[in-house]
C-alpha cells in the first residue's frame, strides 16, 4: 500500500502533476536567455581548440616549481607566438609536467624554444628532456571537418529516424532540443576558455545519443496518451503531453542521476588529481551536455511539439471543446443568456407607462400607476404587457386574444371559451389540449368489450 501511495505513483496516476507544457513560457524565456549568453560567448571569444584541430607545435618538459604564466612568457619571448598556451598534466602513477601549445613553428623556430625552455627551467635531462610534437595545418583542418560532417550526419539520421518512428513534429521538437543541447555545451566551452579537443568532439556526440535517449522515452509516453484524446474529447493535446511527461518525469531524473554520478566523479579526479588531459576533456562535455539534455528532454522538447500539435484543426477544435466543457457546456451558455435576457427585461419594465386593464363590459381607464399592469372588473382577464424599449406598451400575441370581446354566450358558460381564455398563458408556453373527465376510458363507437 505505502509503494502505490508513494510520490511516483501518484505522479503516475496523475493525482500529482507539475504543469511543465503550461508553464513554457517560463521555459524559454529561460533557454533563450542562455543561448544568447552562449552565442555571445562563442562570437567573442571564440573555441580553444588543441592542437589536433588547428595544427601547431607542442612542447612537453617537467617544471615542478613553474606557474603556467611564466612559462608563456618564456615561449613569447622565444619567438612561440602571442596565442601560446600552457597547461599543466598530472598522470596518475608518473611526475607531471607542462604541455605547451603554439602555433606551427619551423625546425629552427623549435629549437629557439627548446634552448629558452632549457635555460628558464633547467629540465633533468637538458633540451633533450623538452620533447616537441608538431601537428600540420592541413592534419588538423582534415580532422575538423571530419568532426562537422560526423555531427551533421548524427542528426540527419536522427531526424528521419524519428520521423519514421513517429512523426515529423516530434522529430522537429527533438531536433530542437539537440539544437539547444549542442549550443549551451560549446557556450560553456567558449565561456570558460576549455580546450576543443578529438575527445571532446567524442562526448558531445554521446551526450547528443544521451539526451536523444530521454526524448524519445518522453514522446513514446506522449503518443500513448494522446492516441485516444480525439475519440474521448475528455483532454486536450497539452493536458496529455503533460500527464506523460510528469509519469516519465521519475525515471528522467533516476536515470540522469545515475549517470552523472560517475562522471562527475571522473571530472573532479581529472581536473584536480590529474590536471588537463583526454579524461578531463571527456568527462567535462558529458556532464555539461547531461545536464543540458535532461532540462531539454522535459522543458523544451515536449513543450515544442505541444505548440506545433495544437496548431493542428483538429486539436484546435478539441481544445475548445474541452474548455467550453469545463466551463459548464452549451448549458450552461444558454441558461446564462435566459438570465441576462431576464434581468433586462425586468429593468425595462421598471421603467414603462402605465396601462389600463380590460373587462368584458368595457373600458377601465386610469390603472394603478406602477407600469406593470391593470385592474379589470368581474368577470373578465387581466392583460399585463412589457413596455418596449423606447418606453411605449407593446401588446402580446397573448394580449391580443384577451382584449377581443366574448360573446355573451360564451361568458355565460362555466365552461366556456372565457372561463378558459381568462388567464393569458405565458408567451413561448405550449398550450395543452383539455381532456374531458373519463376520457380515456371511453371507446370508440362500433366496438365491444372483450370478454
Amino acid at each position: 500500500m505505502a509503494r502505490r501511495n508513494n510520490f511516483a505513483g501518484r505522479l503516475y496516476r496523475g493525482e500529482v502533476s507539475f504543469d511543465f507544457v503550461g508553464r513554457k513560457k517560463l521555459w524559454y524565456s529561460i533557454s533563450g536567455g542562455i543561448l544568447v549568453i552562449s552565442v555571445l560567448a562563442l562570437a567573442v571569444f571564440g573555441l580553444n581548440f588543441s592542437i589536433d584541430f588547428k595544427g601547431g607545435s607542442q612542447f612537453q618538459f617537467p617544471a615542478p616549481s613553474a606557474t603556467a604564466t611564466q612559462i608563456e612568457q618564456v615561449v613569447k619571448n622565444a619567438g612561440g607566438g602571442a596565442d601560446a598556451n600552457a597547461q599543466e598534466v598530472k598522470p596518475f602513477n608518473a611526475p607531471s609536467f607542462w604541455q605547451v601549445q603554439t602555433e606551427h613553428l619551423s625546425p629552427a623556430g623549435q629549437t629557439t624554444v627548446q634552448n629558452a625552455l632549457n635555460t628558464a627551467y633547467h629540465p633533468p635531462r637538458g633540451i633533450s628532456g623538452i620533447a616537441v610534437t608538431t601537428v600540420s595545418a592541413s592534419w588538423g583542418s582534415s580532422i575538423s571537418q571530419k568532426a562537422l560532417e560526423a555531427l551533421i550526419a548524427f542528426l540527419v539520421v536522427i531526424v528521419l529516424y524519428l520521423t519514421i518512428a513517429f512523426e515529423w513534429r516530434m522529430a522537429a521538437a527533438a531536433f530542437v532540443a539537440l539544437a539547444h543541447d549542442i549550443v549551451i555545451t560549446v557556450g560553456v566551452y567558449a565561456l570558460l576558455r576549455f580546450q576543443v579537443s578529438p575527445a571532446t568532439v567524442i562526448g558531445l556526440l554521446t551526450i547528443l545519443g544521451y539526451s536523444l535517449y530521454d526524448t524519445v522515452v518522453v514522446f513514446d509516453k506522449v503518443r500513448e496518451n494522446t492516441a485516444p484524446i480525439l475519440g474521448t474529447r475528455q483532454s486536450n493535446y497539452s493536458s496529455a503531453a503533460n500527464l506523460a511527461l510528469n509519469q516519465t518525469l521519475v525515471r528522467s531524473i533516476n536515470t540522469s542521476l545515475i549517470a552523472l554520478l560517475p562522471v562527475t566523479a571522473i571530472l573532479v579526479v581529472g581536473t584536480v588529481l590529474l590536471g588537463n588531459g583526454e579524461l578531463k576533456d571527456l568527462s567535462l562535455v558529458l556532464f555539461v551536455g547531461m545536464l543540458s539534455g535532461t532540462y531539454s528532454s522535459i522543458c523544451i522538447a515536449t513543450p515544442v511539439l505541444a505548440d506545433l500539435k495544437e496548431r493542428e484543426p483538429q486539436y484546435k477544435q478539441l481544445a475548445a471543446q474541452v474548455a467550453r466543457k469545463a466551463a459548464g457546456g452549451r448549458g450552461a451558455a444558454r441558461r446564462a443568456a435566459k438570465s441576462q435576457t431576464a434581468v433586462a427585461g425586468a429593468t425595462a419594465g421598471n421603467g414603462g407607462t402605465t396601462n389600463g386593464g380590460t373587462t368584458n363590459g368595457g373600458t377601465t381607464n386610469g390603472g394603478p400607476p406602477n407600469g406593470t399592469g391593470s385592474a379589470a372588473g368581474s368577470g373578465g382577464a387581466t392583460a399585463v404587457s412589457l413596455p418596449d424599449a423606447d418606453g411605449s406598451q407593446a401588446d402580446s400575441p397573448e394580449d391580443a386574444v384577451a382584449d377581443e370581446p366574448v360573446p355573451a354566450s360564451q361568458a355565460a358558460s362555466p365552461g366556456g371559451q372565457a372561463a378558459r381564455g381568462a388567464t393569458a398563458r405565458p408567451a413561448g408556453q405550449r398550450q395543452q389540449p383539455a381532456r374531458r373527465p373519463g376520457s380515456t376510458n371511453r371507446r370508440p363507437s362500433g366496438k365491444k368489450k372483450r370478454r
